[in-house]
């Protein structure tokens, strides 16, 4: 039965206007944005199967690719696929902006976490990042330094203390995620943060820590003794 069929207050745009954001479910909210479904289902149930192909996970829908949507599931072609990332980055961004404006000094590994994981905890591929910090741990700048596959990235730490030194920053952090959500940190991860904190040293540089991100979960140089 197509969703216009239905009694009114069960749609989900009705449902929604008349009973607030919160009261649908996932699958009635993304069927909203898909519009219709197929042959065979109504866009309620389409969102279901997509969301099933998530294990009903809304972090591990976030890495979903346009081409992941449109290539796979019957009834998602570009256009409703390019709705469905959007959407998606919306709701990365706001939780971004919700930090920055929260925003306090760098007091733990945590707060690092909490600044990153929207950007980067659920990406398909490594991304490196930089946070830059003055005297009083309060961040002058997030800088990305490279974006690579999905085992690892380059990273040129003369241009990260040139960053520091142009910025005025006292101290930095490093981040960078690992799409398989392994948070151990490689060889090449020990090898970098090394080289970095060597060449921050000679400027009074001071490396804090080195965050690991995977998913919902991170590791920390510093809390594990690293540095």
């Amino acid at each position: 039965m197509s969703i216009k069929k239905w009694n009114e207050q069960d749609r989900p745009r009705e449902k929604l206007v008349e009973q607030g954001a919160r009261s649908l479910t996932d699958a009635e909210l993304l069927a909203i944005l898909i519009g219709s479904g197929n042959t065979e289902k109504n866009a309620v149930e389409l969102a279901r199967e997509i969301l099933q192909s998530a294990d009903n996970d809304l972090f591990v829908l976030g890495k979903y690719t346009v081409d992941d949507f449109s290539s796979v599931f019957k009834g998602i072609g570009q256009a409703k696929a390019v709705t469905i990332v959007a959407a998606l980055e919306l709701g990365r961004r706001r939780k971004e902006n919700e930090n920055d404006k929260r925003r306090k000094p760098i007091k733990s590994s945590q707060d690092v976490f909490e600044v990153f994981q929207p950007l980067i905890g659920d990406t398909p591929h490594e991304e490196f990042w930089v946070m830059y910090l003055n005297r009083s741990n309060r961040i002058i700048a997030k800088q990305q330094l490279s974006s690579g596959g999905t085992t690892g990235t380059v990273v040129d730490e003369k241009l990260i203390i040139r960053t520091a030194l142009l910025k005025y920053a006292e101290s930095i952090i490093l981040c960078h995620n690992h799409p398989s959500g392994n948070i151990s940190p490689s060889q090449a991860d020990i090898q970098i943060t090394e080289k970095i904190k060597n060449a921050g040293s000679f400027f009074s540089i001071k490396l804090l820590d080195h965050i690991i991100i995977g998913g919902n979960s991170f590791s920390s140089f510093a809390d594990d003794g690293r540095l």
